[in-house]
């Protein structure tokens, strides 16, 4: 049997009518939770978080801006974070959407293997179905999670 919240957080309850609507919706909550874990059973999710993801989708990366290394960023020193090479002034690179600058010679293969930046993680639309739904899927979980969440929270507090 499930313990009750006040037994498990030493406290008291208002009235019998209220420990008994907050040890279900407790129950409720709980159970969604536990249902969310079997869910993600369901699905063979484990294959992509043990995989490199996919190479980026072809028309993302062949429409990555080009940009001028200005004076400034020059002078700063700025480096393409694949091959250490500090960046000329004038030259021309990549710039992904999360505003981190590369040469087209080490960000272009990079990219067509997996599709994510390789400094910060931020992924990149990928041309793989399979893929493009598992990550909708996880993100789902991700929001269902945080609502169940957030909705124990605002039932005890």
């Amino acid at each position: 049997m499930m313990a009750c919240y006040f037994d498990e957080h030493d406290c008291e309850p208002t009235n019998p009518e209220e420990q008994y609507r907050q040890n279900a919706l407790l129950e409720l909550a709980r159970s969604l939770l536990q249902g969310i874990e079997i869910d993600v059973g369901l699905y063979n999710t484990s294959e992509w978080d043990q995989r490199l993801p996919p190479p980026a989708a072809k028309g993302i990366v062949q429409n990555l801006p080009m940009v001028v290394i200005t004076p400034a960023q020059a002078e700063k020193g700025v480096k393409c974070p694949v091959c250490l090479l500090e960046f000329e002034e004038d030259e021309t690179v990549r710039k992904m959407p999360c505003e981190h600058f590369f040469h087209s010679g080490c960000i272009l293969p990079w990219l067509g293997k997996t599709n994510s930046c390789p400094l910060c993680r931020l992924e990149l639309p990928t041309d793989n179905e399979e893929y493009e739904e598992f990550k909708k899927d996880k993100e789902h979980k991700k929001q269902q999670k945080h609502r169940l969440e957030n909705l124990h929270d605002a039932m005890y507090t």
